[in-house]
């Protein structure tokens, strides 16, 4: 059975429907069904040219209507944090775009109104992007949405989006805006099933830090109707619509109770038979980090540093970098804060930093490769970490992302320890877990990235829908990758991680310890339940499912074997 394509099954002609997608965020939840709201009537064509005269005018309007939908996103992205804010600071950037602006001017200029160029330009953008393919594909759900709201300002309908409902309710829908899932409210929408998108996709990530069930690449959505009751299983990958209210009840409270007993975790993560594992939080800026810490992290394992850079048509200087690290550092004193250097390039474009246009963005320049165009990037950046540890009294942990030689670890290791920090790299490129030997003879430590790691190793676009069971994290092949790596650093006594989202799934999380992984980093959200987990559980077990997990073919067999491993434990 695909997990894109799923089978529907029915307990009867009046029973229960079960849907059956790809599992993102464990938990269960119960409520009658919502779906977006305010979708924006486009205008087609102009009944007639706007006259020459009043071009200037028309070009006046975009530019307003524009102005007005970045500065929205931008104040829901000050009143956010983490990857919520983020993700709508990208879109509000989008909203603005200089080559967006043009090509709307461009057609203005040939006679079309505001509105009709917004359709057309924004039509222009999202066939570029996915005629890309990769990562860059999903930016086509931004064009789009940043198009409905300059149409919508454009034309005095109401904004469109996600309206909090009054009742807590389950939203599906085919796929949603990134600007749309970060301003949910999850005592209102309490959980999110869509028929597109895949484990990694922004709504996917998004559902992680806000801690909403979540299942995508649910077939069958569409013959859901509004206001029908479904229960959400975020960790079996169903929707159930009309379940029987009893067992459906039961399931719900048993979920609560699992939860509840979470609420105890305050760390360190161990085994029941005292084997330590780090779990550590993924954050963006200090407000993150202290979250993370409130929720018992114990460090960070990966801070995305592309914050200090979104919204700047510039560099920032090493002082303004230094203050938002700053941050980071404070929220853990003395503890393991490992600092991820700029992942620029593919869906995260800087206009100085990465190439304007390339074939393949997902296979380009982007991560370490921007040096090879601009290597100060990365020599300010890594003085900018320098200067926030001195500061603060700490000793960050550097990596760099997508690094796919012995050579390019081995010049970055230098430059970060001329600095007095301790340097690693991501493992997202297969090359660097075929040779982790190799590549610890220059490191300090390795972090898996799963998600890009699946995309390359099972050479499939981690965020399209069609193909959310090949980048699946319980993919044997990526688990293989894992293994490979994690025993390098086992032969020479050096730490390995997992810092992608596979690290928030807390039977997963089982079968990485039980690979050798020595620390997991997952959105706050996820700390406690992965935690938990570890302490309900022996190293050995966990061993024992990892070797069940690797023999699978499947990642759907891979999961049942593992449960049984871990409920006969």
């Amino acid at each position: 059975m695909s997990t894109t394509h799923p089978d529907v099954t029915s307990t009867g002609a009046d029973g229960p429907v079960v849907l059956t997608g790809t599992p993102v965020v464990p938990g269960v939840a119960l409520g009658p069904v919502i779906r977006p709201h305010g979708a924006v009537q486009l205008p087609t064509e102009d009944a007639e040219p706007v006259a020459e005269a009043d071009r200037a005018a028309e070009k006046e309007r975009f530019t307003a209507a524009a102005e007005v939908v970045a500065g929205r996103l931008t104040e829901r992205a000050a009143a956010a944090s983490g990857v919520s804010s983020a993700v709508l600071q990208t879109t509000a950037d989008l909203a603005k775009d200089r080559g967006l602006r043009s090509t709307v001017e461009q057609r203005i200029d040939a006679g079309a109104s505001a509105p009709v160029a917004t359709v057309g330009a924004a039509q222009q953008f999202a066939d570029l992007f996915a005629s890309l393919g990769g990562l860059m594909a999903e930016r086509v759900t931004d064009v789009n949405d940043v198009r409905d709201r300059i149409v919508a300002e454009l034309t005095g309908q109401s904004e469109p989006g996600v309206t909090n409902p009054d009742t807590p309710s389950v939203l599906l829908a085919d796929d949603l805006a990134p600007a749309d899932t970060a301003g949910l409210d999850p005592a209102r929408v309490i959980a999110l099933a869509t028929r597109l998108g895949g484990s990694t996709s922004h709504t996917a990530i998004i559902a992680r830090q806000l801690g909403l069930p979540c299942v995508v690449a649910v077939g069958g959505l569409a013959d859901v109707p509004e206001g029908a009751l479904v229960l959400v299983d975020g960790e079996e990958g169903t929707v159930t619509v009309d379940p029987d209210q009893a067992d459906a009840q039961a399931r719900v409270e048993a979920a609560q109770a699992a939860a509840a007993a979470l609420a105890g975790y305050t760390g360190p993560a161990r085994t029941s038979d005292g084997h330590a594992v780090q779990v550590l939080a993924n954050v963006q800026d200090g407000a993150g980090a202290q979250a993370a810490a409130a929720a018992h992290a114990e460090g960070v394992g990966l801070l995305r540093t592309e914050l200090a850079f979104l919204g700047h048509s510039e560099e920032p200087s090493v002082e303004e970098q230094a203050q938002g690290y700053r941050g980071v550092f404070e929220a853990f004193p003395g503890a393991k804060v490992v600092v991820r250097t700029l992942d620029a390039g593919s869906d995260k474009p800087l206009a100085f930093a990465t190439p304007a246009d390339e074939a393949n963005p997902a296979l380009g320049v982007r991560g370490l490769r921007t040096t090879r165009l601009n290597p100060g990037i990365l020599t300010r950046q890594l003085d900018a970490v320098k200067q926030a540890a001195e500061a603060t009294g700490a000793t960050p942990w550097v990596m760099a992302p997508m690094v796919s030689t012995v050579a390019e670890a081995a010049d970055f290791a230098a430059a970060v320890r001329e600095r007095g920090m301790v340097p690693g790299v991501m493992v997202e490129v297969p090359s660097v877990a075929l040779l982790a030997d190799r590549f610890l003879q220059h490191l300090d430590f390795l972090s898996i990235g799963t998600n890009d790691l699946s995309q390359y190793t099972l050479a499939a676009d981690r965020l399209s829908g069609d193909l959310a069971d090949l980048t699946d994290p319980w993919q044997p092949a990526l688990l293989r990758m894992v293994q490979l790596t994690a025993e390098a650093g086992q032969r020479v006594g050096k730490p390995v991680g997992v810092c992608g989202e596979a690290a928030a799934d807390p039977l997963l999380a089982c079968v990485l310890v039980g690979l050798g992984i020595t620390s997991l980093s997952c959105a706050a959200s996820s700390v406690a339940g992965v935690g938990a987990k570890l302490g309900t559980v022996t190293l050995d077990t966990c061993r024992r499912a990892a070797e069940v997990a690797l023999a699978a073919d499947d990642p759907q067999s891979a999961r049942a074997a593992v449960r049984e491993v871990l409920d006969a434990a």
